[in-house]
């Protein structure tokens, strides 16, 4: 598992009426987090589409200061997409926010078109257990389509 790392500073620009981190921007950051996992794993960042975002929730606020980490990585992959998981911690170790999103590999002509990834066996219970999330999602969205 290839994890990705960002960091960013929760500025005041940030803040909503409650003075915590906007779920908008959040929500931004944590697009832009999965779309670099997605992006170096296909090595084709030009082909990738947002699919779906799925199971996100914020689970504790972050304020004006604070530093929150983003770590990314691919927890499952079809023929041409590839479902990739972040968390969000705080400065104190607590999870802020998780979720998946959904991408698809597109060719030139916009259809669906195989990325070539495949992924290493989990190395750690938290990592089998995400990829089991990951697939559960993926059959559920299939199944609502």
């Amino acid at each position: 598992m290839k994890i990705e790392k960002t960091t960013r500073l929760v500025r005041y620009e940030h803040l909503n009426h409650h003075d915590t981190l906007f779920a908008g921007r959040l929500s931004e950051w944590f697009v832009e987090s999965c779309f670099i996992s997605a992006a170096k794993a296909t090595g084709k960042p030009e082909s990738l589409v947002c699919l779906e975002i799925l199971d996100f929730i914020v689970r504790k606020p972050a304020k004006g200061g604070d530093l929150i980490d983003f770590r990314s990585f691919v927890a499952r992959t079809g023929k041409s997409s590839l479902i990739v998981y972040c968390s969000v911690t705080g400065m104190d170790g607590s999870t802020t926010a998780e979720g998946f999103i959904t991408f698809v590999c597109l060719d030139d002509d916009g259809r669906p078109s195989p990325h070539g990834i495949s992924l290493d066996d989990p190395i750690s219970p938290e990592e089998s257990a995400i990829r089991l999330r990951a697939d559960r999602m993926f059959r559920s969205s299939l199944e609502g389509r």
